[in-house]
């Protein structure tokens, strides 16, 4: 299967984000970009046959600075990061030890990256129970990576999503692929 998606924010009219997503035999890969009225982002996702996340790179560039990120998940998490320029937001970071339990990315505001834990989870097969993850965090535009608890369930074809980090919770519509439709505060396919 391969398709093109695209979500407007909710929570900011002015940014949107889009992704050619190609999933095979259990696998996904994608690439994709996401620009507001401050920065942009480019991004590209590999994924292996379990819906774990082994490689996410990330480049994010606004006015006067630029970030990049290459997150790779092997044998443990380990990443190349750099910035230039005057961002006003932390500088990129890591720490290994902290995603160890982790088995996917999160990249901040992309509704894609929810598709792997629903999709390895089975969330769209029926009412499912919580479960507690570890994700690798990626904090837009500064492209910090932080550890950071999430719960998924699936209750009555909804995906229920909890991020303990932002004390935030929301019912996200899915399609047949696992891919958000609609995340609400955050996001809309359009």
């Amino acid at each position: 299967m391969e398709t093109l998606v695209r979500w407007i924010g909710e929570d900011d009219p002015t940014r949107l984000d889009s992704a050619a997503v190609t999933i095979t035999d259990g696998r996904l890969s994608a690439h994709g970009a996401q620009s507001c009225a401050e920065w942009s982002l480019a991004w590209t996702l590999v994924c292996d046959d379990d819906w774990i996340t082994r490689r996410m790179r990330v480049t994010a560039m606004g006015p006067g600075w630029s970030r990049a990120l290459d997150l790779i998940h092997d044998d443990g998490w380990h990443a190349t990061v750099s910035a230039n320029g005057g961002l006003w937001r932390p500088a990129p970071n890591f720490d290994a030890d902290a995603l160890a339990e982790a088995l996917d990315c999160d990249l901040g505001l992309c509704p894609l990256t929810n598709t792997m834990p629903i999709r390895r989870l089975d969330l769209m097969g029926g009412d499912r129970p919580e479960t507690l993850l570890t994700m690798a965090w990626i904090e837009v535009p500064s492209l910090r990576v932080i550890a950071t608890p999430q719960r998924y369930s699936s209750v009555g074809g909804a995906v229920r999503y909890e991020s303990e980090r932002r004390n935030f919770h929301a019912f996200l519509t899915v399609d047949e692929d696992g891919i958000v439709i609609d995340y609400p505060h955050l996001a809309r396919r359009i």
